[in-house]
């Protein structure tokens, strides 16, 4: 079981590459917030549990037509908490409507709790993601 935040990042980066549909859920506490200030206009900016994250988004995983080839960590960055890093991260997938293949580069806060996910706030870029997905 992850214990580091930086533990929980390589769980996180190994769900996304291991199937289509893989999900983080069992990795997020109970009461996890998870924020993405950028999402496009009319999605959520901010999720206050786990379930409330999970009946969004577990859906749309499903029918996302792209299948992650590779997640590409940039950097770490420890904080003074020992508790929250700071990663930047690329993921690389193929849309599999198009077999185009794209990268998008991201920026997460992680704050772990007891093994689990506590906070995840995650700035995407948004535009390459959109250009993925046509």
């Amino acid at each position: 079981m992850p214990t580091t935040p930086r533990e929980l990042f390589q769980q996180m980066q190994q769900r996304w590459l291991g199937h289509p549909t893989a999900h983080i859920g069992d990795l997020l506490a109970d009461d996890a917030v998870i924020e993405t200030p950028f999402a496009p206009p009319g999605q959520p900016t901010r999720f206050e549990s786990k379930r409330q994250f999970l009946e969004l988004t577990a859906p749309q995983r499903t029918a996302f037509p792209v299948r992650f080839d590779d997640c590409r960590t940039i950097a770490v960055h420890d904080t003074r908490d020992p508790n929250t890093i700071v990663v930047e991260y690329e993921l690389t997938g193929t849309n599999t409507n198009t077999a185009k293949q794209s990268t998008a580069t991201f920026i997460a806060v992680l704050t772990a709790r007891q093994g689990k996910v506590a906070l995840w706030r995650e700035y995407q870029n948004t535009l390459a993601i959109m250009q993925a997905l046509t």
